[in-house]
C-alpha cells in the first residue's frame, strides 16, 4: 500500500532582485502559490525593500548581492566579495528552511541563491525574461531541473529541460486584454502612448518633438501624445509641444498606465521584457527602439520577437532620427489601418496563462519530488498458520 502525501502547504522560496523584470513575474507566480495553498519565502537583496503587493506580505530574506561589472578593479573586487557573502548567506537560509522548490527569476540576489540551492541538492528553476539568456541563468542552466523562458527559441545549454511559460505580467495590464483595440479613424484623433523605462528615455525627449514639428500641420495636430519623460526634460519638451500646437501630458512616472494602454493607437517604448510582454498580453501595436547598451544586447532580440510575430516594428536607435521618425509617424496617421492587424498579432504572440504555466512546472517537481520520498508498505503478511 503507497502513503500518499498532501501536496498543499509546501515552503518555496523565490529569488529575485529589485528591477521590474524581475519582480513582475515573481509576484505574479505568489499570487497563484499562495492561491493553492502553498507557503512562501522570498530571497532577495537590500532593493527588496521596495517590494509591494503579494512580495511585501510574505518572508523575506535578504542578503548581500553586487554587480561583477564595474569602472574599476575595486568596484569588480566588492562586487565579487558581495556574491560571495550573499551565496553564503543564501546557503544558511536554505539549509535552515529546506524548501521544496526554489525558484530564480535574476537580478544580483538569484545568482547566489539559486547557486547554493543546487549545491544543497534542492530542486530548483529558473525564469528566463528575456530572447537572450542572461550571463548568470546561462552559468547556473545546466545545475537546474528546469529552465522556465519568455520567448520561444531561446539558446539554452544542455541539461535542463525546457518549458515556454511565458512572460507574467500585472493584473491590471492583463485586464486590457479583454478591451477590444479601439483603431484610429482616418483624419480622426491619433493617441500616441511614449515610455521609455522608469526614468523616461531621453533620446525619445529629444528626436519626437522634432520630428512631429516636421510634419504637415493638420497631421500634427491630429496626435494626442502621453509621454514618459525625465523630471529634468520635462519643462524643455512640454515647451516644444506647446510650440507645436498638439495635445501633450507628459509626466515622470504615470499611474495609470494600464489605462492609457487600454486608450493608445501606437505605443513607441524600449523593448524590456516586462515591456513587450505587457504589450503583447494588452494586443497594442508598438514601434520598439532597443537600449543599445542593455547586456548582450538582449533589447534587440525582444524586439525582434515581437516584430516577427507582426506586432511590433522595430527601429535601431541608430535610426531613430527626426527624419525617419517623422516619415514614420506619417506613414502611420496616413494608413492607419496597419495598425488592427499588428494589434491582433501582439495579441497572438502572447501567453496570458504564463503565471499559472510556471506555477505548473513547481507543481510537477514537488510531485515528483513527493513520489521519490514517499516510503511503499508492502501488502504482505507474514505469520506461520
Amino acid at each position: 500500500m503507497m502513503i500518499a502525501k498532501h501536496n498543499a502547504g509546501h515552503l518555496i522560496a523565490l529569488a529575485a532582485g529589485g528591477t521590474g523584470g524581475h519582480v513582475f513575474p515573481a509576484e505574479a507566480l505568489a499570487q497563484e502559490l499562495q492561491a493553492q495553498g502553498h507557503r512562501l519565502m522570498l530571497i532577495t537583496d537590500r532593493r527588496g525593500a521596495i517590494f509591494g503587493g503579494t512580495l511585501g506580505q510574505i518572508e523575506t530574506q535578504r542578503i548581500n548581492a553586487g554587480a561583477l561589472a564595474g569602472r574599476g578593479l575595486l568596484d569588480r573586487a566588492g562586487g565579487m566579495a558581495n556574491l560571495a557573502l550573499g551565496y553564503f548567506q543564501a546557503r544558511q537560509i536554505l539549509q535552515r528552511t529546506r524548501p521544496s522548490v526554489v525558484v530564480g527569476f535574476g537580478g544580483y540576489a538569484a545568482a547566489p541563491s539559486v547557486l547554493a540551492a543546487t549545491n544543497l541538492r534542492l530542486p530548483s528553476v529558473i525564469h528566463e525574461q528575456n530572447a537572450i539568456l542572461g550571463r548568470a541563468n546561462r552559468m547556473l542552466a545546466p545545475r537546474v531541473e528546469t529552465v522556465c523562458t519568455s520567448f520561444a527559441d531561446v539558446d539554452i545549454p544542455a541539461g535542463p529541460h525546457v518549458e515556454r511559460t511565458g512572460m507574467p505580467v500585472r493584473p491590471a495590464v492583463a485586464a486590457v486584454r479583454e478591451i477590444a483595440y479601439n483603431a484610429p479613424v482616418q483624419d480622426g484623433p491619433f493617441r500616441l502612448l511614449i515610455t521609455g523605462g522608469s526614468q523616461g528615455a531621453r533620446v525619445f525627449s529629444e528626436v519626437i518633438p522634432a520630428a512631429i514639428a516636421k510634419l504637415p500641420r493638420g497631421l500634427a495636430r491630429r496626435l494626442e501624445i502621453f509621454q514618459q519623460c525625465r523630471p529634468e526634460d520635462l519643462e524643455r519638451v512640454e515647451a516644444a509641444y506647446g510650440e507645436i500646437g498638439v495635445h501633450a501630458q507628459l509626466q515622470s512616472f504615470f499611474e495609470n498606465m494600464p489605462q492609457l494602454l487600454a486608450n493608445t493607437h501606437l505605443m513607441i517604448a524600449r523593448s524590456g521584457s516586462s515591456t513587450v510582454a505587457e504589450l503583447a498580453v494588452a494586443g497594442r501595436p508598438s514601434l520598439l527602439v532597443p537600449y543599445p547598451y542593455a547586456a548582450d544586447d538582449h533589447q534587440t532580440a525582444n524586439a525582434k520577437a515581437l516584430a516577427a510575430a507582426g506586432g511590433a516594428w522595430l527601429m535601431k536607435q541608430d535610426d531613430f532620427t527626426v527624419d525617419s521618425v517623422a516619415t514614420r509617424l506619417s506613414q502611420f496617421l496616413a494608413a492607419p489601418q496597419v495598425l488592427p492587424g499588428a494589434a491582433a498579432s501582439a495579441a497572438a504572440f502572447a501567453i496570458p496563462d504564463a503565471a499559472a504555466r510556471l506555477a505548473t512546472v513547481v507543481a510537477s517537481i514537488i510531485r515528483v519530488k513527493s513520489a521519490m520520498s514517499t516510503p511503499t508498505i508492502s501488502n504482505t503478511t507474514n505469520g506461520a498458520v
